[in-house]
């Protein structure tokens, strides 16, 4: 089975002034193959968002390997590793980052056409993605029209129309209410399974982890199955 993520061996300290320092991740190793989805579970100030930075190219490791579908992306120029990002890793953050002068449909055609794809063909994959989490009738609502709920939605949709191989969550429904966050996660899983992609979702909350392939879990800057 192809490896969508590898990480080896990976370190992060962060120095807090001579001598104090905190090492975050030491020695890290995980896998995550093509089309399996992995539940990142630990507290705040364990390391998760960290770790999602590093394998999500956004941070660079003190030490260790990153490898991105099996090309090491550790030592590549800034150049190709934003390639990887804008088009191999789809983002999706606690608070919905959607640009709030633009409506949805807009807020998922932008990067499409960043990307090089035409307008036409960015509308319809724009569309489609919102019928896939039941918003078509919201389209052309921008941010603020839209509830927790929905704009969460929306950004589920954006970090995924690019069709990306790597999807990296960091508690992604953690702004909303428990009701909410059940149904509005069970519709990211149900696109999750849908491409076929990796993900990596870390979450507070154990029973949507339960939804996933497999837990793991950061104690001591250490990976252990949970």
């Amino acid at each position: 089975m192809t490896n969508i993520l590898t990480l080896n061996n990976v370190s992060k300290t962060y120095k807090l002034g001579q001598p104090n320092q905190i090492t975050v991740l030491d020695q890290v190793n995980l896998n995550v193959e093509k089309g399996e989805v992995v539940g990142l579970i630990a507290p705040s100030g364990a390391g998760k968002s960290t770790l999602l930075h590093i394998s999500g190219l956004l941070d660079n490791a003190d030490h260790g390997q990153v490898k991105i579908d099996d090309v090491d992306h550790t030592n590549l120029h800034d150049r190709k590793r934003t390639k990887t990002r804008r088009q191999d890793i789809g983002f999706i953050y606690q608070f919905h980052h959607l640009l709030p002068e633009f409506n949805a449909i807009e807020n998922l055609i932008l990067p499409q056409l960043a990307d090089g794809v035409s307008k036409p063909n960015s509308l319809q994959r724009a569309m489609d993605l919102l019928v896939s989490v039941n918003l078509e009738d919201r389209a052309y609502h921008r941010p603020a029209e839209l509830s927790g709920g929905e704009q969460q939605r929306v950004a589920f949709c954006r970090a995924m129309v690019n069709s990306p191989k790597l999807l990296l969550a960091d508690e992604p429904t953690g702004n909303l209410d428990p009701d909410t966050a059940m149904h509005v996660f069970e519709l990211l899983m149900k696109l999750v399974r849908k491409t076929g992609m990796s993900a990596v979702i870390a979450t507070h909350n154990y029973e949507l982890s339960q939804l996933m392939d497999r837990q793991i879990a950061l104690k001591k800057g250490k990976i252990v199955e949970v």
